[in-house]
């Protein structure tokens, strides 16, 4: 079934507001979030926090049932985190490193990681690869594979990078990882709402994800994916009584699941948020979610390479909803600015987010408009209109 534009927007009142096109930032939050979110606020103001968690424990515990089923895994493999690069950190900083370990990742690496590989790989001795781009400017499947050898400690592959649209091929990369018994860490910051995600067909041994782009989710949460079968190997870089118990004077146990990852102090009205949120994602369905996006960035990237001057920056065989561009003579930053003064949002991703893919393509920055599926093709149409402003100054 399509989905409903005119009821998605009904239910995101803020729609009235602006022209959103910064969901790779953080989405407009649906009401049901909203009330949900402030809700559980609320009780913990009139009722106590602990007492709130204690009347709200079927409603919290549901949030792992929730990511579970938006991945495909059981609920013992996830974990709730403060965002998705805490996740990710949390996961990586486990992996017992040594001199000569090699990391293999992309070129369109996102900068939070890349900088986690190098402090590593300072410490430690380990050595961080980046693996040349294929002809379409994603990640090379057969340069992964002629890379592998007994030193490959992990692939880590940011599925769809923060400056631009291009989608990597984590499943192939994944049959890859598999037949090398190599750990897989996948980002999907950027990929979790908007299409269909399945951990299972991805291969990846962790995943993560966060609450405040494409899902829809509060800002501050977000969530870690870790197979059953690697979760006795990764010890978390830090533990506390939620992650361990302490049962005797010099031992502690670690919990077996991948709550391990967690720890006890942490946001329950934004967990519960990002919960709601995720059910909210289900009930559109994510095949008719990821449909409408794909439609609408198609129609941004056809409309603007038609005006004189811009050039589309995206890359990949599939292209996603993040819609890069450049405008001859001008700073990404001014039109912006000059969007803004419409009611119009965009980002602005610089060299430093992903600094080997923008500096091989001479990009110091970039406009990044980021549709979703209650954006609508009157959006799309306004905002191409405002561009044409912008070159006609």
């Amino acid at each position: 079934m399509p989905i409903d534009v005119q009821h998605a927007r009904q239910e995101t009142p803020s729609c009235t507001n602006v022209i959103h096109f910064n969901n790779a930032g953080s989405s407009l939050m649906p009401q049901p979030v909203l009330d949900a979110t402030i809700g559980h606020l609320q009780l913990e103001a009139q009722i106590g926090g602990y007492e709130a968690v204690e009347r709200q424990l079927n409603t919290i515990e549901h949030a792992y049932d929730a990511a579970a089923a938006l991945i495909n895994c059981s609920r013992d493999e996830i974990a709730f985190v403060e965002n998705a690069t805490r996740g990710w950190d949390m996961a990586f900083y486990s992996i017992p490193f040594r001199s000569g370990d090699r990391i293999l990742t992309a070129m369109s690496e996102y900068a939070s990681n890349y900088i986690a590989y190098l402090q590593v790989a300072k410490k430690t001795g380990a050595i961080v690869e980046p693996i040349p781009d294929d002809a379409y400017g994603q990640l090379s499947t057969e340069a992964l594979v002629n890379a592998i050898d007994d030193r490959v400690k992990l692939i880590s592959v940011t599925h769809v990078p923060t400056s631009g649209g291009l989608v990597n091929p984590v499943v192939a990369v994944g049959k890859i990882a598999h037949a090398a018994g190599i750990l897989y860490l996948v980002d999907a910051c950027q990929y979790t709402g908007q299409m269909p995600i399945d951990v299972e067909e991805i291969g990846c041994d962790m995943l993560s994800a966060t609450g405040r782009k494409y899902l829809r989710g509060p800002r501050g949460t977000g969530f870690l994916y870790v197979r059953r079968e690697v979760l006795q190997r990764l010890e978390p870089p830090f533990l506390d009584l939620h992650a361990a118990t302490w049962v005797a004077r010099d031992r502690y146990k670690i919990r077996p699941d991948a709550r391990r990852f967690e720890n006890w102090e942490t946001n329950y009205a934004g967990k519960i948020g990002l919960a709601t949120a995720i059910d909210y994602a289900m009930q559109w369905g994510m095949d008719n979610i990821w449909h409408r996006i794909k439609t609408l960035a198609y129609q941004l990237r056809t409309q603007l390479k038609a005006l004189p001057g811009v050039t589309i920056q995206d890359q990949g065989i599939t292209q996603c909803g993040i819609v890069t561009f450049t405008i001859k003579g001008l700073d990404p930053q001014e039109i912006k600015k000059q969007l803004a003064a419409h009611h119009t949002n965009v980002s602005v991703p610089i060299c430093a987010w992903s600094y080997l893919d923008m500096e091989a393509r001479g990009l110091a920055s970039v406009v990044r408009a980021s549709v979703h599926y209650y954006n609508t093709e009157e959006e799309i149409a306004q905002f191409c209109g405002y561009i044409e402003k912008v070159l006609a100054r």
